[in-house]
């Protein structure tokens, strides 16, 4: 089914809207949290909570990608889950992931700080323009949707120690564009 008939459903309150959206993003939706929560019970609830978020939300929204809506919602859902977890348990999965950025990033942002925040994505944004094709996959890849680093080089068809290196690569490039940006690293 289109995403615009989907979407169709949702403003139409048609609970088929559901059950079309976990048959085209559903699989996507749990692998995304997987990735993040490493827990198949935990991704399977945010997924859950995923269509009801959606269900909540159109209308009043009209998301110009479903797909795009979706993904986002399942990933903050389970950022969100990830969090409160940790509040009891250290975790591993968004953990490495957040280790492995910190040195090239800034800190999370205060309230105060939500300019510079916005300043930051667009650089990103930038930087991730100027990437190959290839590189800018493996990078969303990795730290967009939390794919572990053996399943990144298998996409790409090399192996995890060469995919580990050009990660490391990019993320050494990403702290220099931001650092000529003027962006405190």
């Amino acid at each position: 089914m289109e995403d615009a008939a989907i979407i169709g459903l949702y403003w139409a309150r048609d609970e088929g809207a559901i059950a079309a959206s976990d048959e085209k993003y559903g699989a996507l939706c749990r692998a995304l949290s997987r990735n993040i929560l490493e827990s198949l019970e935990d991704a399977e609830e945010c997924v859950n909570d995923t269509w009801g978020r959606a269900w909540d939300t159109m209308p009043p929204r009209k998301p110009g990608s479903l797909r795009a809506y979706l993904v986002k919602i399942t990933r903050n859902l389970s950022i969100d889950r990830w969090r409160a977890r940790q509040a009891r348990k250290r975790g591993s999965g968004l953990a490495v992931l957040l280790d492995e950025l910190e040195e090239c990033l800034p800190a999370v942002p205060s309230a105060e700080e939500l300019t510079e925040a916005r300043e930051t994505a667009r650089a990103i944004d930038r930087w991730l323009s100027k990437l190959s094709p290839a590189d800018r996959k493996a990078f969303l890849r990795r730290y967009w949707y939390g794919q572990r680093v053996d399943q990144v080089a298998k996409q790409a068809g090399c192996s995890s120690n060469s995919m580990a290196k050009r990660l490391g690569r990019l993320r050494s490039s990403l702290r220099r564009a931001l650092e000529q940006e003027g962006i405190l690293v």
